[in-house]
């Protein structure tokens, strides 16, 4: 993917990460996160870290968009990008169950970009490059 096909896809995004963040449930960490999920036909769906007491319980941000399209009918694979964005940080990447949940949910190829209160140490990643030699059923 050519920098300025990212570039778009960050700016396209972003916003709706941000606003995803201010809805985050995060009284434990004081962390919010939020995530921007691009649909197959445009759409952009939201997702936000849910926390419980019992920190197992919780929910990342990344995973609460996928979960929420997969619930809306849309089908694993047909995603475009996923932007993940946390302010309380220079750069953020998907944790390790985010990426397990995403080698399943996304193409391997799909751009997934990593935005803190640094723009200028954004990262990008395919979802292959996130979590190379993953086990799956494909």
């Amino acid at each position: 993917m050519r920098p300025e096909d990212w570039q778009a896809l960050q700016h396209r995004l972003l916003p709706h990460a941000i606003s995803a963040a201010d809805s985050a449930w995060c009284p434990y960490s004081e962390f919010p996160v939020g995530s921007a999920l691009l649909t197959a036909d445009g759409a952009i769906i939201r997702g936000c870290n849910v926390e419980n007491v019992s920190y197992g319980l919780s929910n990342c941000a990344e995973r609460s968009a996928l979960f929420n399209a997969i619930s809306q009918g849309l089908a694993p694979g047909s995603f475009k990008a996923l932007l993940v964005y946390a302010r309380g940080l220079p750069v953020i990447s998907p944790c390790g169950a985010c990426r397990q949940v995403m080698i399943e949910l996304l193409d391997p190829e799909c751009p997934v970009i990593g935005v803190g209160h640094d723009a200028t140490a954004t990262r990008h990643w395919t979802v292959g490059q996130l979590l190379p030699g993953a086990f799956s059923e494909f």
